[in-house]
């Protein structure tokens, strides 16, 4: 200190610490001239004494002009140093890096003016303080002082031309410090940021794309700023990375597809439609890197699909058909588990269309890699059997397909068919809102004699009878209404003349016993006329009530359909079906006479001609003889069905009518027990309820009504 006491004089240093600031620039040009005289004569150890006492009694001084002027000293000794000093720099420049988190502001200028003339004359020398002058920099840019942001960013321009020209700038030291001030919020920091960045990846020999996932969530956090100009400064940054990505053969995509997967979950539109942009193109130029990574991309895009954004909804769906037509195999990565999984989770969607395209997926991974799929069966089978339920019609069609496709396997084709029977008996408006979608759709992907068959076993032993009834009237209306089931019922049809018919005839009988209306439709559509007839006159008085004559009505008019034109045009031979008479007049004798469905019926079977009775029939019908009276006389002796009997008792084909008819009374007599068992407990119930109230009026205090005066 002594030695630089004795090359500057004491006026000099009161000046430098004067609160003129005219004085302490004129004291600083002295100190310049003294600093160039030494440096002429290569006195450097004077040099290093008069930046110590700068820096030391006058920049970390209490006083804040004696700071100001240590600041202007050290800048004017470096001008004065100009290419020596380099050499002092380790002197110089930590005390003006210390300035800038000054408390004065004015301090804080002067120090960044300082190290602005610090850079300007050290150039590439400066790049050794680079961390601390960055990180002095992003704190300055937010300064409360807007005479110190603005010295900074002169100051910030110089260091990132420096920064540009230098080959001593380290990247690596570098990407820690921008990825941990990725995430500050304050908007003049951000844009300091994003500049960095920009200016960075503008330089040739800097590799900032193969850094770019240490900072890419930052980008993309800023996407969703309050600030426009920031908004469009990130955005103009990623399209500038994307397209450098297009453009590089190697590119790490597994490390940012993490990220980008996050953010095609934000709640901001536009943070939405860039990470989804960015994973469209991912999908198409990833290759096998992407492959362990198919399911967290498929997580972001199924949802995206209903985006509320038409935008986003176009992109995510154009990635999700490019990402399922990839072959991916299971050997090179490709995880069939976490897709399914995925594909489970999506099919809780609130919306449709995620919903179909998650149900799309499982069925892309079931024809292609059945038994991998299979293999993870359990954890996606309760859901796929729940979306039955779903309020989609598009959505039950297409886990209908996949449920067809998993139940070509015996034991998963009875779960199917056992959990569809459950889901109909707890929820019986699925079963009116969706029985006859479900079951045509299944009878066309699985035979449709294989699915009835499979009802009518599992509705044979129901315990829930009421449920029974219910659940086989509607199979019976989709059999005898459904184009998809044409072919069965022509194989009912043939039940008396053909091995197959007359089986499945038997499987159905069993449990079409849980209704009358059912087992008669069955008997009319199979021509088994003279059992028909036997099921009506074994009907007693409490199978005819309300729901039996509704059911009833519904049959005469199925009876005016297309599906039993063969039914009505065997009419014409009347002596021939003379059975099929008689069961048609036991039903018109059943309904009451001011019914639509009577007058149907009545109408029908006048329109039926008596030519064709022989002679001795002929003569009984124009003496006046009603049908009933010519029925009552052919008797089991006149045939039908081409001559067949079906005499009461016999077999025939291997049908034993007589055991089918025992069938199923002991069937209706079930139902019977229980219509009566709920009718007393009803009555109970009611009784009770009156008891209670008379007792509880009995408990009422009793008033007397008194007579007025006369």
């Amino acid at each position: 200190m002594a030695d630089a006491l004795s090359v500057i004089p004491a006026s000099v240093l009161r000046n430098l610490s004067d609160k003129l600031y005219e004085k302490r620039k004129n004291a600083a040009l002295e100190i310049e001239g003294i600093v160039k005289q030494l440096a002429s004569v290569g006195d450097h150890d004077k040099i290093s004494a008069v930046i110590n006492l700068l820096a030391k009694e006058f920049t970390y001084s209490a006083l804040s002009n004696h700071r100001k002027g240590g600041l202007i000293g050290l800048a004017a000794a470096t001008v004065a140093l100009s290419s020596e000093a380099a050499q002092h720099l380790e002197q110089i420049v930590p005390p003006v890096l210390n300035s800038l988190s000054d408390q004065d502001s004015r301090v804080r200028y002067y120090a960044c003016e300082a190290l602005y003339n610090i850079a300007k004359v050290v150039r590439g020398d400066f790049i050794i303080f680079f961390n601390q002058i960055f990180d002095a920099l992003c704190k300055l840019s937010a300064d409360s002082d807007p005479n110190v942001q603005s010295a900074a960013h002169l100051l910030d321009r110089l260091v990132k031309d420096i920064v540009t020209e230098s080959d001593q700038f380290s990247i690596e030291e570098f990407i820690p410090l921008l990825r941990e001030r990725m995430n500050v919020l304050n908007p003049y920091v951000r844009q300091f940021l994003v500049g960095w960045i920009t200016v960075l990846d503008s330089v040739p020999d800097i590799d900032m794309l193969g850094f770019l996932p240490d900072f890419l969530d930052g980008l993309f956090n800023m996407l969703s700023d309050s600030s426009h100009e920031i908004r469009q400064q990130a955005d103009s940054a990623l399209s500038e990375f994307l397209q450098e990505i297009k453009n590089s053969p190697s590119v790490d995509y597994g490390r940012m597809t993490e990220i980008l997967v996050q953010r095609a979950a934000s709640p901001d539109e536009f943070t939405r439609l860039t990470a989804i942009t960015w994973i469209n193109e991912f999908v198409k130029l990833g290759g096998d890197q992407l492959v362990p990574y198919y399911a967290d991309i498929l997580g972001a895009i199924l949802p995206c699909i209903s985006d509320k954004e038409e935008k986003i909804r176009v992109v995510a769906r154009e990635t999700n058909e490019e990402l399922r037509s990839i072959k991916a195999d299971p050997a090179e990565g490709f995880d069939i588990g976490a897709i399914l999984s995925i594909a489970r989770r999506q099919l809780d969607s609130e919306w449709e269309a995620t919903r179909i395209e998650a149900l799309h997926w499982i069925s892309t991974l079931l024809d292609r890699h059945r038994a991998e799929v299979l293999c993870f069966l359990n954890d996606i089978f309760d859901t796929l059997l729940k979306a039955l339920s779903d309020s989609s019609d598009e959505v039950v069609l297409l886990v209908l397909d996949i449920h067809a496709c998993i139940a070509q396997d015996p034991p998963h084709f009875r779960q199917l068919v056992v959990f569809l029977v459950h889901n109909f008996r707890v929820d019986h408006s699925l079963l009116e809102r969706r029985g006859a979608l479900i079951i045509r759709r299944l009878c066309v992907l699985l035979d449709a004699e294989r699915v009835y068959r499979e009802l009518s076993t599992i509705l044979e032993g129901e315990a829930d009878l009421d449920f029974a009834c219910i659940m086989v009237q509607a199979l019976n209306l989709i059999l005898l209404t459904s184009s998809e089931l044409s072919e069965l019922r022509e194989l009912l049809k043939q039940s008396l003349g053909n091995a197959a018919g007359k089986d499945l005839f038997v499987s159905l009988y069993a449990s079409w016993c849980h209704s009358p209306m059912a087992i008669i439709s069955l008997c009319l559509l199979a021509q088994t006329y003279q059992h028909a007839s036997s099921v009506i006159q074994s009907l007693v008085e409490e199978d005819i009530n309300v729901k039996f004559l509704v059911q009833l009505d519904k049959m005469i008019r199925l009876l005016e359909t297309p599906v039993f034109t063969y039914l009505r045009l065997q009419l014409l031979e009347p002596g021939r079906y003379l059975w099929l008479l008689k069961a048609l007049y036991g039903i018109l004798m059943l309904l009451p006479q001011q019914s639509a469905a009577f007058k149907i019926l009545r109408t029908r079977l006048k329109a039926v001609p008596l030519y064709s009775f022989n002679g001795d029939q002929l003569k009984r019908a124009s003496s006046g003889n009603s049908y009933n009276q010519i029925l009552h006389y052919s008797g089991s002796q006149i045939t039908e069905d081409d001559g067949i009997s079906q005499d009461n008792g016999d077999l025939h084909n291997g049908i034993n009518f007589a055991s089918r008819l025992q069938q199923f009374q002991q069937m209706q007599q079930q139902h019977r027990m229980l219509e009566k068992s709920k009718a007393q407990a009803q009555k109970s119930s009611t009784s009770l309820s009156k008891d209670g109230a008379e007792a509880e009026k009995s408990q009422l205090p009793s008033t007397s009504s008194k007579r007025g005066p006369g």
